[in-house]
């Protein structure tokens, strides 16, 4: 029986990858590196160390990679990061996971700061037992850190009685590697045949849809 359930936030929360994948383009763009808005959009869900060598040489990594990252983080807090708004039914969901009696973390790729303003735009920051940042893991998505990190947050418990919720290919791989079940949703982009084929068990559409079929699903079962 499912006792946690550790979430992703962007994409799968708030809609925020395609402001993401565009505050990556603009930075790479500053210096000197041009890339396609559809090849950001299908790394979005890594952090910089995973999503930089997809685009950027060793040597330049070194030479600029730390600005870039940098510029790409104060580039999305100042043009997009108030235009991201949460997915349908997040506090509602998160709501009845927790009177199902089960505990609810985070696992973000993102800042501590970003994760912050995350939970307040979700409306779940009092509905949450644990979470972690990009500064808790040594590697990001889809390396499985993040996950691993959440689980030593949540303390003693089976991670098979664990299962989290993603949106890309990154998350299922990562929480795989570490033997957790995943659940997919669609709002992150990517179709439900890649999610499976990837590791998700289950599929939904959105939030809502997980509250909806809440008892069918592998949380609620």
């Amino acid at each position: 029986m499912i006792e946690a359930v550790i979430f992703d936030i962007d994409g799968t929360l708030i809609d925020s990858n395609d402001f993401h994948a565009r505050a990556w383009v603009e930075a790479f763009a500053e210096f000197g590196k041009s890339v396609k808005f559809y090849e950001a959009r299908r790394q979005v869900g890594k952090g910089g160390d995973q999503f930089l060598p997809v685009f950027l040489t060793k040597s330049e990594i070194r030479e600029f990679g730390k600005d870039l990252e940098e510029y790409r983080g104060e580039f999305f807090k100042r043009n997009y990061l108030a235009k991201i708004e949460p997915f349908p039914n997040v506090r509602q969901l998160f709501q009845r996971i927790k009177s199902d009696g089960k505990r609810i973390a985070l696992a973000s790729s993102a800042k501590a700061d970003e994760l912050e303003r995350y939970k307040k735009i979700a409306r779940i920051d009092d509905l949450i037992e644990a979470e972690t940042s990009a500064d808790d893991a040594e590697k990001s998505k889809p390396e499985p850190d993040i996950f691993q990190a959440a689980l030593i947050r949540l303390g003693r418990i089976n991670k098979r009685n664990v299962a989290v919720v993603g949106d890309t290919a990154y998350d299922a791989e990562a929480a795989r590697k570490i033997e957790l079940p995943v659940i997919g949703v669609l709002t992150g982009g990517w179709t439900a045949s890649e999610l499976r084929s990837a590791g998700c068990r289950e599929v939904y559409r959105d939030a809502a849809e997980i509250l909806e079929k809440y008892e069918q699903t592998i949380i609620g079962k």
